[in-house]
Formats: structure tokens, C-alpha cells, sequence
């Protein structure tokens, strides 16, 4: 008898334990959830390395979440707890310990306190100081120059901050050269670069970098993650593509790239040059002429000359027959997308509208119609006569 009342007590015990947890994990799971305790607008950041633990404390001692520990546990049930992105979030008032989780893990551009950005661009580079705007709590632009100007007091302060989140911002179609070059007049960066990197090879994105980073090292995961991409790209391509290789496909992109600055028209520009290569016709397009003359250092800042048009060069693909030997930029993904996924048009030539996009046409006869709409639109705006592709 005994025993089966120490038994039968035992077994209430456990229940009212197990009924205990049960409860204290609705209770967290509702407090992970549930509005937090801030009444304001907060700025969150996430230095560096920080581990979760110092992040939470961090937060908790900002009144940002109530809990630390309820804090952390969600976030590692949630599988995140390994996924922090250095950066600076701006929390809404009464952002949850949910919302916070997925700002801190999903990374992106700062959406408050200061980051310094040194843009390298295809015809010039500027450095650029973002901080929190007081009027809105939002991100804002508040100076900038071009490297070789004197630099502002505010970036100049920005800087020695040990908080400013100093990052790298690669544009679309800019050459290996000018990110050489960018990267050289990066003053926060360190150590020298030995070779130029081969054309195509870096991505076009945006970088963490922190003071003193080595520049060698910056270009190596710019190269990495384009040849990422490039192979995912690669292995997802549409069949029939006329590429034996990513190489090709990668050249094809750059060209994209240089042509059309219209988002939604890259696979439609693709199009064309597949049908042209396709059905043996040369693909005719200035950038590539332009490269050959430029090698890619700077921009040509000029028209493209009628010699230049009848010099056989390997970049002159008004004179040779299929693709350039090199990429003639850095294409960015989406580009690289168009080139491997590309419209199922026939459209065989194109020429810009005026508007800043392009009039397609399958025939000679529709193309030549639109050359003399653009020819007229360049006397209009007193423009030189430039070569149009398939003209």
C-alpha cells in the first residue's frame, strides 16, 4: 500500500510538473510574440562576431525585448540563432522578440545609425554617409564626395567612429579595372592588389567590409560569389542555349549588361542575340566595339568612330563572328539570369527608342523603320549619329 501511494503521489507531482512546463512554454512562446516593451522607435545593432548571447543582453538592458533568455531560446527554436547579420535595424515601437529575430538574421542594407558607403561606379566613384534621419527615423543621405575632393567634417567624424559600418558597393557593369581602382582609393581598406582580376569575375554587390580589411582578400569573395552564381545560374539554364560553356554564358551576360539598363528588358535583349548567334548573324553591338577600344579603363565619353567600326578587332563584333573573347564587364545576377533564361522571341535586331529602352523588330524592313524614328529623335536633341546594332 505503500508503495502505490508514494506512487500515486509521485504520478501527481510529475503531472502538475509537465501541466507546470506546459504552461511556462505558452507563456514564452506569447511573450516571443506579443508586442515588446518599447514605446519608441529603437536602433538595434549587431557589431561584428557578436555572439547571440551579448546581443540579447544588449537588447534587453535597451528595453527593446523583455527577456533575454526567452529572447535567445526563440530565436535558436526558430533555427536562427547561428544567422546574425552584422548591421544596424531600426525596430518599430512595440516590435516583438519575432520581429527583431527575423530583422537581425535577414541582414540587408542598415536601416538606422550611420554606415559609410563608397560606391564604385561605371563613371565615377563617390563615398556616401548614411545616417538615422532625426525627422523620420529612417536611413537618409547626409554627405557625400568623390574621392580625390576634400572630404567632408561629418564623413571625416563617420569615420573614426568605431560603430560606422563602412561597406563596399559594387554597380552593375562597371570593369575589373575601375574595381581595382575603386578599391585603391577605399582609404579604409589595407594592402595591395597584385593582379587584375579577370573580366566578368567579381560580383557586382554590396560588401561588409570593416577598417583595415585587405583589399586581395575583398576581390577573392567578389570572385567567389560570382563563380556561385554563375554555376547555380548554369545548372538551372534553359536547354538549347547556344553555349558550350558558363565562360560564354558569362560574356553574353556582360553584353546584356552594357546594353540595356531597363530591368525588364534584359531577357528580351538576350533573345535577340541568341536568335543572332542562332542563325549566324554577327551580333553587332557598340559595347563591345567600345571595350576593344577602352580596354575597359574608364568610359569612352565619345562616339564611336567609323574606322573604329571597320578595324577587325577581337571585340569588334561588327566584324568577327560570334562572341568576344573576354566578358566586357562585371554582369550582375540578373543579367546573368537573362543571359541563360532568355525570352522565346524572334526578334533579330533592336535600336533605342528615345525613352531609354529599346524598339525590337523580327524584320529589316520594321528595324530600319526605327532607325529613322531614333535618327530623328538624335537631330531633334542635336545628338552625333551613333552606330545602332544590326544597322
Amino acid at each position: 500500500m505503500i508503495w502505490r501511494h508514494v506512487a500515486s503521489n509521485f504520478l501527481t507531482l510529475l503531472i502538475v510538473i509537465l501541466i507546470a512546463v506546459a504552461a511556462a512554454v505558452a507563456w514564452a512562446k506569447h511573450q516571443y510574440t506579443a508586442p515588446g516593451p518599447s514605446a519608441v522607435a529603437s536602433c538595434v545593432r549587431v557589431p561584428p562576431g557578436a555572439s547571440l548571447s551579448a546581443v540579447s543582453e544588449s537588447l534587453a538592458a535597451q528595453g527593446v525585448v523583455s527577456n533575454a533568455y526567452i529572447f535567445r531560446a526563440g530565436a535558436d527554436y526558430a533555427g536562427k540563432s547561428r544567422d546574425l547579420k552584422y548591421g544596424s535595424y531600426l525596430m518599430p515601437p512595440g516590435a516583438s522578440m519575432a520581429d527583431v529575430v527575423a530583422a537581425i538574421t535577414a541582414g540587408g542594407p542598415s536601416t538606422c545609425g550611420t554606415e559609410i558607403v563608397f560606391r564604385i561606379g561605371v563613371r565615377e566613384n563617390s563615398v556616401i554617409l548614411r545616417d538615422t534621419d532625426a525627422a523620420t527615423g529612417q536611413m537618409a543621405e547626409q554627405a557625400k564626395y568623390i574621392p580625390g575632393e576634400p572630404v567632408p567634417a561629418p564623413i571625416q567624424a563617420a569615420e573614426a567612429r568605431p560603430d560606422a559600418r563602412l561597406r563596399i558597393a559594387v554597380a552593375e557593369g562597371v570593369t575589373s579595372w575601375q574595381v581595382v581602382e575603386g578599391l585603391k582609393q577605399a582609404g579604409f581598406l589595407a594592402g595591395e592588389i597584385a593582379d587584375l582580376p579577370e573580366e566578368g569575375s567579381l560580383a557586382p554587390d554590396t560588401y561588409d567590409v570593416q577598417k583595415g580589411a585587405d583589399r586581395a582578400t575583398l576581390l577573392a569573395e567578389m570572385a567567389r560569389r560570382q563563380a556561385n552564381f554563375l554555376a547555380q545560374a548554369w545548372e538551372a539554364r534553359e536547354t538549347g542555349l547556344p553555349y558550350q560553356t558558363p565562360q560564354e554564358a558569362l560574356i553574353m551576360a556582360s553584353i546584356i549588361e552594357k546594353e540595356t539598363a531597363v530591368p525588364d528588358e534584359r531577357r528580351l535583349v538576350a533573345s535577340v542575340f541568341v536568335n543572332r548567334l542562332r542563325q549566324g548573324m554577327r551580333l553587332e553591338t557598340d559595347p563591345t566595339v567600345i571595350y576593344g577600344i577602352t580596354q575597359g579603363k574608364g568610359v569612352l565619353d565619345r562616339g564611336i568612330r567609323g574606322s573604329e567600326l571597320r578595324r577587325r578587332t577581337p571585340y569588334n563584333t561588327y566584324q568577327i563572328a560570334g562572341l568576344p573573347p573576354t566578358p566586357i564587364a562585371n554582369p550582375g545576377r540578373a543579367s546573368i539570369e537573362a543571359a541563360l533564361d532568355p525570352d522565346d522571341s524572334d526578334y533579330v535586331f533592336f535600336v533605342a527608342d528615345g525613352s531609354g529602352g529599346h524598339a525590337f523588330a523580327r524584320t529589316l524592313e520594321e528595324h530600319n523603320q526605327n532607325v529613322r524614328r531614333w535618327r530623328e529623335i538624335e537631330r531633334q536633341r542635336g545628338q552625333a549619329m551613333s552606330p545602332v546594332q544590326g544597322d
